[in-house]
């Protein structure tokens, strides 16, 4: 099969490392590492033991960096330096284990509401950083479209192809499922062909619900044929929430991406 479909679950960051290896027995490629909680990459136990684990299984690896509480376009300096550190660490601790780390864009706090196009400077400044430290480790930065939740940035596919256009080690990463909440899903479609990494999950388009794949409204069969048509790389993204959900977006992927 042309494509490898990976699993990721950011819901089991703070269980033991065991579950992992249902991945593997339940037939995927690769793992993608939410590298939060227990899987942060800076603490040196829970890094040697996700080497260990993966160095135990076939698996193959990539890495989501941390998100929950960061806005590397927050207005607050102090925020925003933190934010941005905490992503430049995950991709200086990558090596060695993954050569792609996807990330979130920031997002409009309530002052920042008032003055939009200064966010969007300082979001623009960030991924400047973010591009430097991605070329000095050798990895492949890929900054995430937002599902349909006001205030985050990069919703559209004309802010994420944006913001990413003059950088040299940031790409794109598109999440189907994202997409699907907004009104811009077909938009999304011409960017495939030069997205560096895919992120694939289903809902019902009112909220995202991060739910197997198939058990949504996203059409798999024009999905598919899009990723098919234009999707220059191997390595599909399917998230959910557990090892039952993984088996049953699974059998999906099989049967459209096959």
């Amino acid at each position: 099969m042309r494509f490898k479909p990976f699993f990721a679950s950011s819901s089991k960051i703070w269980e033991d490392i065991n579950w992992v290896y249902g991945i593997e027995e339940t037939g995927y490629s690769g793992w993608e590492i939410s590298a939060d909680g227990r899987y942060r990459l800076d603490q040196p136990v829970f890094r040697e033991t996700i080497v260990e684990t993966l160095e135990s299984t076939r698996l193959k690896a990539t890495i989501h960096a941390p998100y929950s509480d960061l806005n590397i376009a927050a207005l607050n300096p102090q925020i925003r330096e933190v934010s941005i550190r905490q992503i430049c660490s995950c991709i200086a601790h990558a090596p060695g284990i993954a050569d792609t780390v996807t990330f979130h864009p920031g997002y409009l706090g309530p002052a920042g509401k008032l003055i939009p196009e200064k966010v969007w400077e300082l979001q623009k400044n960030a991924l400047q950083e973010i591009d430097k430290e991605a070329g000095e480790h050798g990895i492949h930065a890929c900054l995430e479209n937002m599902p349909a939740i006001p205030d985050l940035l990069c919703q559209s596919p004309y802010e994420l192809e944006g913001l990413t256009e003059d950088l040299n080690h940031v790409g794109m990463t598109i999440d189907i499922g994202h997409a699907h909440t907004t009104r811009w899903e077909k938009n999304f479609y011409p960017l495939i062909g030069s997205a560096f990494h895919i992120h694939i999950h289903d809902n019902h388009r009112k909220s995202d619900e991060h739910l197997p794949v198939g058990s949504g409204t996203v059409s798999w069969e024009t999905v598919s044929e899009q990723i098919k048509a234009l999707y220059q790389k191997e390595i599909i993204v399917i998230e959910g929430r557990s090892i039952p959900d993984a088996d049953l977006s699974l059998q999906t992927f099989m049967r459209w991406f096959s």
